[in-house]
């Protein structure tokens, strides 16, 4: 073997080794990119990572809210499948449900509102013992609600389209129960439904909306169901 021939041959292995290198560098970073996509959340049929947003509990109640000594437990509220999701929904006709794109919730709607409702009632100062249902846990009163409406609309109370470029509606509607235990009798029921619009077209202005609304309905159910639930309980009929 000549010279040259050895030196063609080293040519060509160190060639060879370079490109292993370059594909091995180039795996690892598409490997890298994958792992990266994927910490970013996509809505399905979304190309695009979406924008996460949350809402707020209530923190500021009156101070001749009566301060109890019951125990309540607070459940997820039900929800229709429509609403009964991290997306964020929106109206354009009184019988179809659509989606804002590359926009949701920081969880499912109904799971949201169970945290918020919660830290509502430990904003307010009067109840000691609140939390989440869950078993084994006992309590004097279960909350139970249904939330009924829970999206941004694009046309008026009547069906009609707003004009082009106005901002949404926001309407939230839910029903709540408080039920007595042990025997899961219902001391009282009241439905809360707020209609707002919204301050802005933007998304942003949208989720600003949501946040009023739920903050008037979270507002006057903690009152609601304080007051009820203590009128039950100083009348003595907490008894099993």
């Amino acid at each position: 073997m000549t010279g040259f021939e050895k030196e063609a041959l080293i040519d060509k292995g160190a060639t060879r080794r370079q490109a292993m290198r370059h594909v091995g560098h180039l795996t690892f970073g598409l490997m890298a990119t994958t792992v990266l996509a994927g910490c970013a959340l996509k809505l399905p049929g979304s190309g695009d990572p979406a924008r996460i947003y949350v809402l707020t509990p209530k923190s500021t109640f009156n101070d001749d809210l009566p301060e109890v000594s019951w125990q309540l437990l607070v459940e997820a509220p039900q929800a229709a499948a429509g609403i009964s999701s991290a997306r964020i929904a929106l109206r354009r006709s009184p019988i179809e449900i659509e989606y804002f794109a590359r926009a949701a919730w920081t969880d499912s709607a109904p799971k949201m509102i169970q945290t918020l409702l919660i830290e509502s009632y430990e904003n307010s100062g009067k109840i000691i013992s609140v939390g989440r249902q869950a078993i084994g846990l006992r309590s004097d009163f279960i909350l139970k609600t249904d939330l009924r409406e829970f999206q941004a609309e694009y046309v008026d109370e009547h069906g009609v389209p707003l004009p082009e470029g106005t901002p949404p509606n926001i309407r939230i509607r839910m029903n709540a129960k408080l039920v007595k235990m042990p025997k899961r009798v219902i001391a009282g029921s009241k439905t809360f439904e707020y209609v707002v619009p919204a301050p802005g077209s933007s998304m942003v202005e949208i989720v600003r909306g949501f946040d009023e609304v739920l903050g008037k309905i979270l507002k006057r159910m903690v009152v609601w169901s304080l007051e009820e639930g203590q009128r039950l309980y100083e009348k003595g009929d907490m008894a099993s």
